[in-house]
């Protein structure tokens, strides 16, 4: 039990960072499923938390002091964000939904706070996308991870 929980600290460490290396990883270490998708869970859930109450206290505190900002021209058409488009589209269930896959728990993070709306929501919409996509995630190593690989592919 004790050695479960201590295998699961590098899942967990890495889901905060990038989700899709805590199933890797879990795999990897020979960790059970259940174990795997909790620390995968909990590892994306803590980097959510710092970031979405701490966020705001670490850009002004670090972020604006190395970057200066540059004097903004008042007539200067506004440029159009990359996922402006999505985010308009789809709001904040959409960054949560796609903040496992193609973002970092970390940036997705930022991209909701960016947007205004209440941390629970937050908390409750990022939850339930990485609940969802730890057991996707797990599933599929998992069973993938059992394939015969052929030997010229090892």
């Amino acid at each position: 039990m004790v050695e479960e929980l201590l295998k699961s600290i590098p899942v967990f460490l890495s889901s905060m960072l990038k989700f899709i290396l805590g199933p890797l990883e879990g795999y990897g270490l020979g960790l059970h499923f259940i174990t795997t998708v909790t620390a995968t869970i909990l590892g994306m859930m803590v980097s959510v938390i710092a970031f979405t109450y701490f966020g705001d206290w670490l850009r002004h505190r670090f972020l604006n002091r190395l970057f200066n900002k540059k004097k903004e021209n008042a007539n200067a058409p506004e440029k159009p964000n990359r996922f402006s488009g999505f985010i308009k589209k789809y709001g904040l269930g959409g960054v949560a939904f796609l903040t496992p896959v193609f973002l970092t728990p970390i940036g997705g993070t930022i991209i909701a706070v960016g947007l205004g709306k209440p941390k629970n929501k937050i908390l409750l919409f990022m939850f339930i996308s990485a609940v969802f996509w730890a057991l996707v995630f797990t599933t599929a190593v998992y069973l993938l991870g059992r394939l015969d690989v052929p030997e010229f592919l090892r």
